[in-house]
C-alpha cells in the first residue's frame, strides 16, 4: 500500500516538496562545483586535456590491441596535431565555470538520485521502498561506468580522428577551447545517460509501458538506432561505431532480462 502521507498531501504540498528538492539539489551541485573550481589545474591538465596527449592510456590500449590482432601499428597514435586556443576575452573564465558545474553534477549524481527517490517514494508500496539502496547503487554505477566509457573510449577516438582529419594542408587545427571541452562533456555525459538504459526499462516495465516480448521484437530496430547513436557520438568509421555499440547492445540484452524479471515479480 502507498504511504498515507501521500494521500494527505495536497497539490501545493507536493509543489513545496518539489521546491525543496530543487533547492537541496542546487546546493549540492554548487558545493560540488566549488570543490571542482579549486582543482582547476589538475582537472584541466590531467583530465580535460588528457585525451589530446599521445601518451594517454587509451592510445596505448589501442596500440596493443592493434598489434595483438595482427594490424601492426595501424591504430597506434603517435601525434595529436591540435592546439587549443581561446578566442574570446571571457573564454577561459567561462570554460572554468562550466567545467566546474559539469564536474559538480557528475560528483553529486548519487545525491541527486537520492533526492529524487525521496520525492517519489511516498507514492510507492512498502515492498517497493526496500529497493532504494539497490536502485541508488545500480543507477550510480551505470552512470559512472558510462561516463568513464565516454571519457576513456569515445573521447580519445573522436579527438584522434578529428585532429588528424584534413581537407587541405593549408588548414591548421587550432581548436577553440569551448569546442574542445564541449566534445569532452557531451561524449562523457551522453554515455553516462545511455548506460542508464536498464534502469529506464525497469521502470517502463513496472508502469506497463513495455514488456520483454516487445523488447525482443524490437531488438533489430533498436540495434539500428544504437548504431546511429554510436555514429553520432563517434568518428564516422566502422571500428569506432562497433566499439561503442557493443556495450549498448549488451545493456539492451540485460534490459530484456530485467523486463522479464519484473514481469515474473508482478505475476507472483
Amino acid at each position: 500500500m502507498a504511504s498515507d502521507k501521500t494521500k494527505d498531501m495536497s497539490f501545493l504540498d507536493h509543489l513545496e516538496e518539489f521546491r525543496w528538492l530543487l533547492v537541496r539539489s542546487a546546493l549540492a551541485i554548487i558545493i560540488g562545483s566549488a570543490v571542482a573550481f579549486f582543482f582547476t589545474q589538475y582537472i584541466f591538465d590531467s583530465i580535460i586535456f588528457g585525451p589530446k596527449d599521445p601518451n594517454f592510456i587509451t592510445y596505448h590500449w589501442f596500440c596493443e590491441l592493434s598489434n595483438f590482432v595482427g594490424f601492426g601499428d595501424t591504430f597506434c597514435v603517435k601525434e595529436i596535431p591540435i592546439r587549443i586556443q581561446s578566442r574570446e576575452m571571457s573564454g577561459q573564465f567561462s570554460a572554468h565555470i562550466w567545467m566546474a558545474i559539469t564536474v559538480g553534477i557528475i560528483l553529486t549524481f548519487p545525491f541527486l538520485l537520492w533526492e529524487f527517490w525521496k520525492f517519489v517514494s511516498p507514492a510507492l508500496y512498502q515492498k517497493e521502498k526496500k529497493y532504494a539502496v539497490g536502485f541508488l547503487i545500480a543507477t550510480s554505477l551505470l552512470f559512472f561506468t558510462g561516463v568513464l566509457f565516454g571519457y576513456y573510449i569515445v573521447c580519445p577516438m573522436s579527438i584522434n580522428f578529428l585532429s588528424n582529419y584534413s581537407v587541405s594542408k593549408e588548414v591548421f587545427n587550432d581548436i577553440d577551447l569551448n569546442s574542445y571541452i564541449t566534445l569532452i562533456k557531451t561524449a562523457s555525459i551522453a554515455c553516462g545517460l545511455l548506460f542508464e538504459l536498464p534502469i529506464i526499462i525497469f521502470f517502463l516495465t513496472k508502469m506497463g509501458l513495455v514488456d520483454s516480448a516487445f523488447l525482443r521484437k524490437a531488438r533489430k530496430y533498436v540495434i539500428v538506432i544504437i548504431l546511429i547513436l554510436a555514429g553520432l557520438i563517434t568518428p564516422p568509421d566502422a571500428i569506432s561505431q562497433i566499439i561503442v555499440s557493443i556495450p549498448l547492445v549488451i545493456l539492451y540484452e540485460i534490459s530484456i532480462i530485467i523486463s522479464r524479471f519484473v514481469e515474473k515479480k508482478k505475476i507472483n
